[in-house]
């Protein structure tokens, strides 16, 4: 269950896949939280069902059965799990199923209406960047923040370096505008203080990519993380990425 949660998928919905409230699954969560799944202590786990109680015949057809008539005489044209059970437990039904088994028996006859949405896990981050994906590289990915305004004072702009693996965060006011003269004393600095990446990540500003007038010249920034090579920030062969982003 934890390791399904850390690919992505909500706790909700792996709590429906097991069978096990979505508090069970929070609290394996919380257990685990901070630690390698191999390291965890489960000494203490409650025991999980591997299989789930399938509901007689007699229960699907009355379900289905419900279902038909809410379907066409609901006043308010609700006909699904929730409907259902209500309906149920007003004739009495019992014993009265679980919402979950009345929606499993819906899903098993095939009378769903909706269509379920796939989830997948999402690529690992810097997934265009072999290196960076298997964590042999640090990537910076530095941007501008514009518009910010200040109550009573001038619009402010500021300029944001984040480390994609490491998380290291800088942030520098850059007064009304920020400049690529100002973006390469900030970098200078920056990568000084605490070393330089595998690669750094732009946008197609031409604060860090220079005019667009002059497609083959180079811009200050791109000057600086060219002129820095060797096994720190270096050229890649990538252009146009997600989000209009270049790399250096």
């Amino acid at each position: 269950m934890v390791e399904a949660v850390r690919r992505g998928q909500s706790q909700q919905q792996v709590a429906r896949d097991f069978g096990v409230s979505p508090a069970t699954v929070n609290r394996w969560v919380r257990h685990a939280h901070g630690q390698r799944l191999d390291r965890v202590d489960w000494s203490d786990r409650a025991s999980i069902p591997h299989t789930t109680q399938r509901a007689d015949a007699t229960l699907e057809d009355l379900v289905l059965e419900v279902r038909s008539r809410l379907r066409s005489e609901s006043d308010l044209g609700f006909f699904g799990a929730e409907a259902i059970l209500a309906a149920l437990q007003a004739r009495g039904v019992e014993p009265l199923p679980a919402e979950r088994t009345v929606y499993r028996i819906l899903r098993r006859r095939g009378v769903l209406d909706g269509r379920h949405r796939a989830r997948r896990p999402p690529p690992p981050a810097g997934w265009y960047l072999p290196e960076v994906a298997r964590r042999r590289r640090e990537l910076d990915s530095v941007d501008v923040v514009e518009g910010l305004v200040i109550k009573g004072g001038p619009q402010v702009e500021v300029l944001n370096a984040i480390a994609l693996h490491g998380g290291l965060v800088a942030s520098w006011p850059g007064g009304e505008s920020v400049t690529a003269k100002f973006v390469v004393e900030c970098l200078v600095e920056h990568w000084r203080q605490f070393g330089l990446p595998g690669y750094a990540q732009f946008d197609n500003d031409t604060i860090f990519q220079g005019t667009h007038a002059h497609p083959d010249a180079v811009g200050r920034v791109s000057r600086l993380c060219l002129g820095l090579g060797g096994p720190g920030v270096r050229p890649a062969a990538r252009a146009g990425l997600p989000g209009g982003h270049r790399e250096l």
